[in-house]
């Protein structure tokens, strides 16, 4: 998949998520808590790749790797339940493999 990976390598995604006011109150009380969530990932697979907190329409841009999209759909899921959290996910599709499909055209 990744022209860089020597082993099995699995799909990126971006995941652009905004806080609740409840989220808000959460991270204001237990800024630690965002880590706690990475481990909470782990446990579904889904590896944090790095992690922002950014200004602007999103508080939290996040590069992930996980086994397919139906992994990443189910932890959005578990997560945009618990009402502290607002995710968009997409995939990331890395450049070299992008071009190589375009000329596969």
């Amino acid at each position: 998949m990744h022209n860089l990976c020597l082993v099995i390598c699995l799909p990126y995604y971006i995941l652009l998520s905004s806080l609740t006011d409840e989220g808000w109150k959460t991270v204001k009380e237990k800024p630690e808590r965002i880590r706690e969530v990475n481990k909470e990932l782990q446990a579904y697979g889904v590896r944090v790749i790095s992690q922002y907190a950014v200004l602007g329409p999103y508080d939290f841009v996040n590069i992930v790797e996980a086994a397919d999209n139906e992994t990443i759909a189910r932890v959005s899921i578990e997560l945009g339940a618990r009402g502290t959290i607002k995710i968009v996910s997409m995939v990331a599709i890395p450049i070299d493999e992008f071009i190589a499909s375009v000329k596969k055209r």
